[in-house]
């Protein structure tokens, strides 16, 4: 006996209410088996596969690619019953197995721990966060580890200039691998790429099999979606920009707000109308911080990760949050009280293809400077390749943001909501310092440092950024804390 059972969009962690339907990865009269993945879906905060929580064969598909729904959306249809799928090749004999109904046991549409509705399959007395299941066909990480990721690819917010006073910043940034156009792109039938670089064919109108694929494996990348369209006749001209003596493409482009792009509009509105903001500015030598980047580089501890100036002022960060707990501390409205965090979760904020995220680290006082650089190498590689997951941007206590790496000299960032404190690091360049009775050319750079005037008091603020910016000048003080 068959049955026909819809599948609605669930609410896959920190209470998103809508997402995007990016791909599918079935269509109509295709077999399915429980845990399958049918669904690409985009949310406000990363790229997520959906498997199928019950088996039997596709009979419509009720959401279109491209189409934006709200959670609770029935988005497909499939024909169950006990010939509609075969069971999985690792699954045990069907006697010595007793088969749940999800809908009927209530493990789908029904209330589950933490009071969220269950609609994923795995929902239960277990409350531990599932773990995404691999892509098939996805790269394996080449052997190089942590180093090798940041080395080919260009992060706007751990990458930044590491100047040595014998080469300019310019100079010293690795240059990206070339692909090698002399190899022959063999006849394929299924293309391999990552969810990000699909999202983007697709907005650029790129067929991905017409795509020389440069990766390891065949994969096709990112650069190799962009060389693809640049090289297409009259694709030189980004949208919205209009070629010289080509009316037609000065035309105004409308630009839909979502997933992302939406979800930080949302936040910075929330942030800014409801946290009073405070920024103050310090300027200051960081030449001995520039040494102490050279020599660590130089650590047989440290060659196989990258090193920037951006780690010491993380770590600097975390030690001053150590005496200056207020900066570390979130305002509870609704208590009408100020929360002290235990623990310093560490926000970096990712100029990302999929628009600005801030990742966090967690417990990032804890761990040691190496650790710490481990952590910086695994936040820049999920983030780029959209793997960051919405638990990995939620629970930040405090935010970094690296504006120099675009060659600003400083800002005044945006508390993210529920945080009280965000520091932006400025441009580091080489300027006229006056250092005892003489002028010397110092690197220098800016400090700007927003805090919630409803937590933390201007003498606290102003004590913290000194504190920073002391461990920065002279990072040996950094034992006297």
């Amino acid at each position: 006996m068959s049955d026909v059972k819809e599948f609605r969009l669930p609410d896959v962690g920190e209470g998103l209410t809508e997402a995007e339907i990016v791909g599918w990865k079935v269509k109509v009269g295709d077999t399915v088996r429980v845990n399958d993945i049918i669904v690409e879906i985009e949310t406000a905060k990363s790229l997520v596969e959906l498997p199928a929580p019950f088996a039997g064969t596709v009979s419509a598909l009720l959401v279109e690619e491209g189409v934006t729904v709200n959670v609770g959306t029935p988005i497909i249809a499939v024909q169950t019953g006990s010939a509609a799928a075969p069971p999985a090749a690792d699954s045990p004999p069907a006697e010595s197995v007793q088969v749940a109904d999800p809908i009927a046991d209530g493990l789908i549409g029904g209330e589950a721990p933490g009071g969220r509705t269950a609609v994923l399959v795995g929902y239960g007395p277990r409350t531990t966060e599932a773990k995404r299941r691999p892509r098939k066909g996805a790269a394996v990480p080449s052997a190089g580890g942590p180093a090798a990721v940041q080395a080919n690819v260009q992060s706007s917010f751990a990458t930044g200039r590491v100047p040595t006073p014998e080469v300019e910043a310019e100079d010293a940034e690795p240059a990206l691998p070339t692909p090698d156009t002399t190899v022959e792109r063999p006849t394929r039938s299924r293309v391999l790429a990552k969810p990000p670089v699909r999202k983007l064919a697709k907005d650029l109108g790129v067929d991905l099999l017409a795509v020389t694929p440069s990766g390891p494996g065949g994969v096709v990348t990112r650069a190799d979606v962009e060389s693809h369209h640049d090289d297409r006749p009259g694709d030189q001209a980004s949208p919205g920009i209009a070629p010289a003596g080509d009316s037609q493409a000065r035309d105004d482009v409308r630009i839909p707000v979502k997933g992302v792009r939406k979800m930080t509009a949302q936040a910075m509105v929330t942030s800014a109308f409801t946290a009073p903001h405070v920024t103050e500015w310090v300027t200051l030598d960081v030449t001995r911080t520039i040494k102490l980047v050279e020599r660590i580089t130089s650590h047989r501890d440290f060659r196989d990760v990258k090193v920037s100036p951006l780690l010491v002022v993380a770590k600097a960060v975390c030690l001053a949050l150590g005496k200056h707990r207020t900066l570390n501390a979130t305002y509870d409205d609704a208590a009408q009280e100020i929360v002290l965090k235990g623990a310093v979760n560490l926000g970096i904020a990712a100029a990302t293809p999929r628009g600005l995220m801030v990742p966090n680290i967690v417990d990032a006082d804890r761990l040691s400077l190496r650790e710490l650089a481990d952590a910086f190498a695994q936040l820049i590689s999920t983030a780029r390749e959209g793997r960051t997951q919405p638990a990995q941007m939620s629970g930040g206590t405090f935010t970094i943001t690296n504006v120099g790496v675009f060659g600003v000299d400083a800002g005044t960032p945006i508390l993210n909501p529920g945080e009280s404190g965000i520091l932006a690091v400025g441009a580091i360049n080489r300027r006229p310092w006056v250092v005892g009775n003489r002028i010397r050319p110092r690197w220098v750079t800016t400090l700007a440092l927003s805090f919630d005037h409803r937590v933390v008091d201007g003498e606290q603020g102003s004590r913290f950024l000194a504190e920073v910016a002391a461990i920065l000048e002279d990072p040996a003080s950094a034992l006297l804390l």
